[in-house]
């Protein structure tokens, strides 16, 4: 019971993902994957199978990883996030994707705030200088 009081505990520490807390979001999910023993995939490449060396411990081992990293980045992410990112079986490139995802919409949100703030400041500004004039 204790484990998975700790697995929950942990899983319940990663926040859930904002348009303004992507890096805090992706270091704690770094972090919990890290100490769950299930960051592997997005450590290693998928290990292949060879006739000489099947490799079968560590492939399950890595898509049980995988597997999991992606059901606990999916929990912390809302539903109207989700759909706009792309639906990847590899969690590395899925983290990948919400990055982009984020990246590209927090730069569209800045240069809009910019817009914003340069707009209501000039406006605030004109009552003023018809005083002035």
């Amino acid at each position: 019971m204790a484990l998975a009081t700790n697995v929950s505990a942990q899983i319940s520490s990663i926040p859930m993902l904002n348009s303004s807390n992507f890096k805090v979001w992706k270091d704690t999910v770094e972090i919990v994957l890290g100490c769950m023993n299930l960051d592997t995939t997005l450590r290693e490449e998928k290990p292949t199978s060879t006739p000489e060396n099947l490799n079968e411990v560590k492939i399950e081992k890595w898509e049980r990883s995988n597997r999991m990293s992606i059901m606990i980045m999916k929990r912390s992410i809302p539903e109207a996030f989700r759909c706009s990112i792309t639906e990847d079986k590899y969690a590395k490139q899925f983290l990948k994707d919400v990055e982009k995802f984020f990246t590209k919409n927090f730069s569209a949100h800045m240069a809009l705030s910019s817009q914003y703030k340069r707009k209501r400041d000039t406006t605030a500004d004109a009552p003023s200088q018809q005083k002035k004039g």
